[in-house]
């Protein structure tokens, strides 16, 4: 299976346009508001990576490796993020998420001895934290973060996808 798997770096404004396509087909929610754009132009001045899988020849999502996180922790620490993974639905359970994830590791290694992410606390992201956890991310001792503020007890926040808690893998091993 994993041989149908390949990955491509975000090079230019027609898999910008495959993208806002794709993710615009998939998710009602979705508007470009130039996203895509803006990873293209960070990705060219080296300020992230952001890796296209597809299966045979048909996208089938994508990842992002920031190397200055937005969280403050990962940002004080020069601790690259990565962010954003989404895998199609029509193409999980095929091993697509773990090739994403041991290229951004592996290039995250270049320049960290750790990476770091932030994942969802809802249902909606059961699978991903219990392939996180497998893939050896803990949890980085920080308490949970709305829009990457520390939530403090007695506070309410809301539960939707700014509601985060960050993990994070000593890439050493």
């Amino acid at each position: 299976m994993k041989d149908s798997i390949s990955l491509r770096k975000l090079s230019n404004d027609d898999e910008v346009s495959l993208l806002d396509i794709e993710f615009a087909k998939r998710y009602p929610w979705y508007t470009s508001n130039d996203y895509f754009s803006n990873c293209l132009e960070e990705n060219l001045e080296g300020k992230r990576v952001t890796l296209l899988a597809y299966y045979g020849d048909t996208l089938a999502g994508c990842c992002h490796l920031l190397f200055e996180s937005d969280y403050p922790y990962f940002k004080r620490e020069n601790i690259p993020e990565i962010n954003d993974l989404n895998v199609f639905q029509e193409f999980r359970r095929k091993g697509i998420a773990s090739v994403l994830f041991d290229e951004l590791e592996r290039i995250a290694s270049k320049k960290s001895k750790s990476v770091g992410l932030g994942v969802g606390l809802y249902k909606d992201y059961g699978n991903a934290q219990m392939m996180y956890n497998k893939r050896g991310y803990v949890m980085d001792g920080r308490g949970i973060v709305y829009k990457n503020m520390e939530v403090k007890p007695g506070h309410q926040v809301t539960v939707d996808d700014d509601l985060l808690l960050y993990l994070i893998k000593d890439l050493g091993e």
